[in-house]
């Protein structure tokens, strides 16, 4: 079995009670895989009309993890439709993309790939809080673009416990800056692991810059993701790989979704610096097509 290392612990405070954000942002920076497990009560989180306070215990994987100003971690899930436990999907086909900071700070943002007609009155921006007065142990904190396509809020639930595992066994092969000047490693490790039928994953710096208003002032970060296919054109030595879906979100310390924050979609990342975007509109569901020159850190394991 592939091994999986809790490298921090929260209670339900939120207060670290083993391991330290530190090595959690070391194994990310490495590339490791993410997943957090919690506890919860049946008729605390699930339903609470029910009579059922069985404890349940939930991991979930976090396949888009960030790095950001090297010093803070978040995972996102990029492949979650809602679930209503025990036995059905939720009311609604969407995406639930789901967001966890290092230090327990959670979000949600929602686009629905239904199709259904909105309510009128939807807008985006600031929305009312919605009311938790039955969920005691959930605290949102704002919202944002109620009644449109893609709501989003971000908010705490005092889950029993929240454990951060890391499976930390990819190997950096090469690293490049924006225009693919080699800075570390080779092409020619990527191209004998990929070769080598090897799992691939990269890591893009400052993906997420044009989320901001100013993107010059965005902060630094870097957005972690593996691929599917890829391609390595032996004669001009340059690797091409579709990755897998992703969020991108505005950087920030915490991360947070709001109003035109983020949006989603597939990349196509080469070794010479270029990636190209297929990136969905959340609110219209419209493909936006764009591609820009990036610094980028290839692992294989």
């Amino acid at each position: 079995m592939t091994k999986w290392n809790c490298v921090l612990e929260l209670d339900s405070r939120r207060d670290v009670t083993g391991g330290n954000s530190e090595a959690l942002c070391a194994a990310i920076r490495r590339a490791a895989d993410l997943r957090i497990y919690t506890e919860f009560i049946h008729n605390q989180h699930i339903d609470p009309a029910s009579a059922s306070d069985e404890l349940i215990r939930e991991v979930s994987e976090f396949r888009a993890t960030y790095l950001v100003e090297d010093r803070w971690c978040v995972g996102i899930m990029t492949l979650r439709q809602p679930i209503d436990l025990p036995d059905r999907f939720g009311p609604r086909a969407s995406m639930s993309f789901f967001m966890y900071n290092q230090a327990g700070q959670q979000a949600i943002a929602r686009p629905y790939l239904d199709g259904a007609t909105l309510p009128a009155g939807g807008t985006i921006g600031s929305a009312a809080l919605d009311d938790w007065s039955a969920y005691p142990k959930y605290h949102q904190q704002d919202g944002w673009d109620a009644g449109t396509n893609a709501p989003s809020s971000n908010f705490i639930y005092d889950f029993e416990v929240f454990r951060y595992f890391v499976c930390d066994d990819w190997q950096e092969v090469l690293a490049h800056d924006d225009a693919g000047r080699v800075q570390a490693g080779s092409i020619d490790l990527l191209a004998d692991a990929f070769g080598a039928g090897a799992e691939i994953k990269v890591a893009i710096r400052n993906l997420c810059a044009d989320l901001v208003a100013e993107p010059a002032g965005s902060i630094a970060h870097e957005v972690f993701i593996q691929v599917g296919p890829g391609y390595y054109y032996s004669g001009q030595k340059l690797f091409i790989a579709g990755t897998h879906p992703l969020v991108r979100v505005r950087p920030a310390i915490p991360m947070r979704y709001m109003s035109r924050g983020w949006d989603f979609g597939w990349l196509m990342p080469r070794t010479d610096g270029r990636v190209a975007m297929l990136l969905y509109d959340p609110y219209s569901l419209k493909v936006r097509r764009q591609a820009g020159q990036f610094a980028m850190r290839w692992f294989a394991r």
